[in-house]
């Protein structure tokens, strides 16, 4: 097998993923608006009651905080997939087929960046409408974008393992569960350092608080300050990312190499 039929045996798979968002728009349409809805509610129904430290409006705080969660909300989308996929028996005729080890899983990571793209582009225009603007010049806004996708990278590789090891499709309840205290426990939306020491701590080592604490200073948002982990943001928001994609890329190939 070498390099370029890996490389369209992916591609393949990749279409087929596309293929089936086609013909079923509706549950596509619902997961990219969820997350407009969400920062809707939370810049206009809570918004009113909230100070950001160092100044500075609630809404424009929390939409680098509101693009990171839609980063974290597809690994749902994901883990849905691959668990459906496994439970209806087609990861195992793929398995069957003569086609690359890593293509099925590759296939979905490249679909499922493609969302997580067209997602980021729909909450830009959220945020711009509700008046979220980059402050500090179009590359460093690209390099936000950067870090989001990179962000997305990782959750997508978690997602594929954690649907290759869920028990069923229906164990998206558990996903779907342990997304928001994760989101929550972090700077998306709330200042770490408005919170009790010790959860402030677990926030600010967030991996999802790396990436936040960095777009809000490339996009020249306000940015409150904080410890260690806060002040070297930026490199941490590259290595976190880094980290959980080869941990649990390497653990899915081998997790779908198993029958």
């Amino acid at each position: 097998m070498t390099p370029r039929t890996a490389a369209a045996d992916t591609w393949t798979i990749t279409l087929r993923s596309l293929a089936h968002w086609a013909r079923q728009p509706g549950p596509v349409a619902v997961a990219l608006l969820f997350p407009v809805m969400v920062a809707l509610m939370m810049g206009y129904l809570f918004g009113g009651q909230m100070d950001v430290p160092g100044g500075g409006g609630y809404r424009e705080f929390i939409m680098p905080g509101m693009f990171a969660m839609t980063m974290l909300f597809g690994v749902e989308t994901t883990f849905a997939a691959v668990a459906s996929d496994r439970a209806r028996g087609v990861t195992d005729r793929f398995r069957a087929m003569p086609v690359a080890p890593s293509a099925p899983v590759a296939g979905r990571a490249v679909a499922d960046m493609l969302h997580g793209a067209v997602a980021l582009a729909v909450m830009i225009g959220c945020g711009l409408l509700v008046g979220w603007r980059w402050h500090d010049g179009a590359g460093r806004a690209l390099a936000g974008l950067g870090l989001l996708l990179l962000l997305r990278f990782a959750l997508v590789w978690t997602g594929v393992y954690l649907g290759l090891v869920a028990s069923g499709p229906e164990a998206v309840v558990v996903a779907q569960v342990l997304v928001w205290p994760v989101g929550f426990l972090s700077s998306a939306l709330i200042a770490p350092e408005t919170m009790p020491g010790w959860l402030g701590a677990i926030a600010e080592w967030n991996p999802l608080s790396a990436t936040v604490t960095a777009c809000r200073d490339l996009f020249g948002d306000t940015a409150p300050s904080g410890g260690w982990a806060a002040d070297h943001a930026l490199a941490l928001a590259v290595v976190w990312p880094l980290l959980i994609s080869g941990v649990f890329a390497v653990l899915s190939v081998r997790r779908y190499g198993r029958r």
